[in-house]
């Protein structure tokens, strides 16, 4: 929780903190995410505007997980930007305010769910050691950043191996015609007629 009791309500009046937090349970996506208990560090603004204290800020979090296409670990540190309008409970647009607008609690801010949509929504649902991971051979598993390019396996379609038993036995069949011959049909005849005549 964040207290902002310091701006005294004062529309104008401004905070700026340097904090750090420890990260909740299930802070990520599926690949990748922030340590359970590892350090947030936040840089925050704080404004009184006349509907509540509108938060400025930028989180830098520690990233772990694994790359979607080697399967190798990755650490980094990435960084998500942030704003946020709480409004005060009591006045007439924290009575009026939507169910996805955030509320003010005695002057306290919760900005556990501000940094979940911030973080969760930036980070990359396939994240990658690096831009050109060539990934894992198909065949055997092999990372193929390690194997390099002349890394292959001569293995068969299954889809035509019934087919290849059948190629081996079977010879070319020429085409067949009424007569095999290049001249046109009946054209010996005609001139054998010729000569006799």
């Amino acid at each position: 929780m964040l207290d902002t009791r310091a701006l005294s309500r004062q529309p104008g009046s401004s905070r700026e903190k340097i904090l750090s937090v420890p990260a909740p349970e299930d802070f990520g996506v599926e690949m990748v995410g922030v340590p359970e208990g590892a350090s947030i560090e936040l840089d925050l603004r704080l404004e009184a505007v006349l509907e509540g204290v509108l938060v400025t800020g930028t989180a830098r979090v520690p990233l772990e997980g694994e790359c979607a296409r080697c399967l190798d670990p990755i650490t980094s540190e990435f960084e998500a930007d942030f704003q946020e309008l709480f409004v005060y409970p009591d006045t007439r647009s924290g009575g009026n305010a939507d169910d996805d607008e955030f509320r003010l609690e005695d002057d306290l801010i919760d900005l556990e769910p501000v940094l979940r949509d911030a973080v969760l929504l930036a980070l990359p649902l396939s994240p990658l050691c690096r831009d050109d991971c060539p990934g894992l051979c198909p065949d055997c598993g092999a990372r193929l950043a390690d194997a390099g390019p002349e890394h292959h396996h001569d293995v068969a379609d299954p889809r035509w191996a019934a087919l290849q038993g059948l190629a081996g036995g079977v010879a070319p069949v020429p085409p067949t015609g009424g007569s095999g011959d290049d001249e046109p049909r009946g054209s010996t005849d005609r001139r054998e007629g010729k000569q006799e005549g």
